[in-house]
């Protein structure tokens, strides 16, 4: 008989508690239809974009990003406005999971279902920031923001904390795969290699600044995330990885401590190994 703590137990039941966060009530019925779905993809088994957005290090690649995505004043506002992410983070979440496991993995027409439905929700999002700045989510630079984010984001988290880091020519690949994504989105010319993906998030510094609706983000985040009292610590790595990996201007920008030690290091390899571990179909 099983013991009630055998590391069988355990490792199901976190990866059960695990999944539930992130992919939400309807999680397994989504999931059996994202890969067992017959019907061409997107992409192959042997892309890129699978190997990164498959991994576990997409944790803290994506706070990294919601963390980055604040420093523009116009897609913060937006969130800000029309998200609800403090009213219903953990939806927020599955959502945005359940457009990535689609894309990704699903099959072509779920995934182009996913993006129209997407499109939709952007033509609604307008408004006007506390400046009287007039924004609008299907806005193709706005987009282009938060897509060259949201992938160095993934692609730099995947770098450090990959089971499987791929090559440059690799990394490259998965530039130009999430390219097809963001095109459909609404992207004009998404970047399509690691060069091309520099230099357009460097072409976006003279827009960021920080704001007091990104720093009011940080702090929720980072600090007051509503999440159980036993995953504090192991949020407290993620969130330590997801500052450390952000780039110096960034960190300055959102006022967050330079967190590049060894035991941050340590303490992200073996969160990010702990999730693989539980999450492991």
């Amino acid at each position: 008989m099983e013991s009630v703590l055998s590391p069988r137990r355990l490792r199901r039941f976190a990866g059960e508690q695990l999944f539930a966060r992130v992919a939400g009530p309807d999680g397994p019925a989504v999931r059996a239809r994202i890969h067992d779905s017959p019907g061409p993809r997107w992409f192959g088994p042997d892309r890129p974009i699978r190997v990164v957005h498959g991994d576990a290090s997409m944790f803290v690649g994506g706070l990294r990003a919601l963390l980055l995505q604040s420093l523009h004043p116009l897609a913060m506002a937006a969130v800000a406005a029309h998200s609800g992410y403090r009213g219903d983070p953990w939806g927020r979440l599955q959502r945005t999971s359940t457009f990535l496991a689609t894309t990704t993995f699903g099959t072509a027409d779920d995934a182009q279902s996913a993006v129209d439905h997407v499109r939709g929700i952007h033509e609604r999002v307008r408004g006007t920031t506390d400046r009287g700045e007039a924004y609008h989510a299907a806005d193709p630079h706005l987009l282009t923001w938060v897509h060259v984010a949201e992938v160095d984001s993934f692609l730099r988290a995947h770098k450090q904390f990959g089971a499987h880091p791929l090559d440059e020519a690799g990394y490259d690949g998965y530039v130009a795969d999430t390219a097809r994504i963001a095109a459909a989105l609404g992207v004009t010319d998404p970047p399509r290699d690691q060069a091309e993906l520099a230099s357009t998030l460097e072409a976006f510094r003279p827009e960021l600044r920080p704001t007091p609706q990104a720093g009011a983000a940080a702090r929720f985040l980072l600090l007051t995330p509503p999440i159980p009292w036993p995953a504090r610590l192991p949020y407290a790595a993620l969130a330590a990885n997801a500052v450390a990996t952000l780039p110096p201007w960034a960190r300055s920008h959102l006022r967050l401590p330079h967190l590049g030690g060894p035991l941050v290091r340590i303490s992200g390899h073996c969160l990010v190994r702990s999730i693989r571990w539980a999450m492991a179909r």
